[in-house]
């Protein structure tokens, strides 16, 4: 069983396409590439990693693929596709050509629809993701979590993923509504959770790990042990701290876990869901 960091990105920064970087973010004003996290990765025991898109023209799938081709700690890829093209089959029949392109995620957490995820024409397009065996990651914030469920619910047989635990009020320690709704979420078999970018959503200057743990219970025993997997965020996480730190929340609460469950969380699980060789 693979150890394996579920959500990190790569880019070279593009002060235009990048502009969600703000000042409060300096520290991640930079290129961020694969000979910066590999010895990450290594010191820190992981096999490998899957690479998530974290802009949306679809070129950049060209970018992440390259640094896929050319590394090989970097165990899958997720991508973007223009889930409203009316090509869209065929542009997911090319891309079947990449081995490590394992889904596709789409940044509804900024639309200005909340509900663009239950329009008609964004519906087709999840439904274009099964036949070729292609996950999706959903990137939302909790206002968006009851529209989500809707989602899910429609394809049953479609792998999702929620992205960042669906990005709670950590910081002002809000628990009501998000709660609920994971635990809604969770009733859909088909649905994992990604344990990832928690610290980006705290304070990033004073958390603490306790901060983390109703979030932690409430994911855990909504989802079980089998349906949850890490993913550390890099390098967004580096706003609030070193890798080291944020591993270390996830670590020490699973460290009353069983062996068993614990490789599960850190690469079994995802190694099952993106199906990493």
């Amino acid at each position: 069983m693979l150890k394996i960091d579920a959500h990190q990105h790569f880019w070279k920064f593009d002060p235009v396409r990048d502009s969600w970087i703000n000042d409060d973010m300096a520290v991640i004003r930079r290129d961020f590439l694969p000979e910066d996290l590999q010895p990450v990765l290594q010191q820190n025991g992981f096999d490998g990693c899957v690479l998530v898109q974290s802009a949306q023209p679809e070129f950049e799938n060209d970018f992440l693929l390259e640094q896929a081709a050319n590394h090989s700690f970097i165990k899958g890829v997720v991508g973007w596709v223009d889930f409203f093209a009316e090509d869209l089959e065929q542009r997911l029949e090319q891309c079947t050509r990449f081995e490590k392109l394992k889904g596709f995620r789409y940044i509804l957490q900024g639309a200005e629809d909340r509900a663009l995820m239950l329009t008609p024409e964004f519906r087709k397009g999840i439904s274009r993701l099964q036949p070729f065996g292609y996950t999706y990651d959903i990137l939302i914030f909790p206002d968006q979590l009851g529209y989500s469920r809707e989602l899910v619910a429609e394809f049953p047989e479609q792998p999702f993923v929620i992205d960042h635990i669906a990005k709670p009020y950590i910081k002002d320690k809000k628990l009501d509504g998000w709660k609920q709704d994971m635990q809604a979420m969770a009733v859909h078999p088909n649905v994992l959770c990604k344990i990832s970018g928690m610290v980006t959503e705290a304070d990033w200057q004073n958390w603490k790990k306790e901060d983390f743990r109703p979030y932690l219970d409430t994911v855990v025993e909504a989802f079980g042990t089998d349906r949850i997997m890490y993913g550390s965020d890099w390098p967004v996480c580096l706003v609030a701290g070193a890798y080291e730190e944020m591993l270390a929340i996830v670590q020490d609460y699973f460290s009353a876990f069983s062996a068993q469950e614990q490789a599960a969380f850190f690469g079994g699980n995802a190694q099952s869901f993106y199906k990493l060789g």
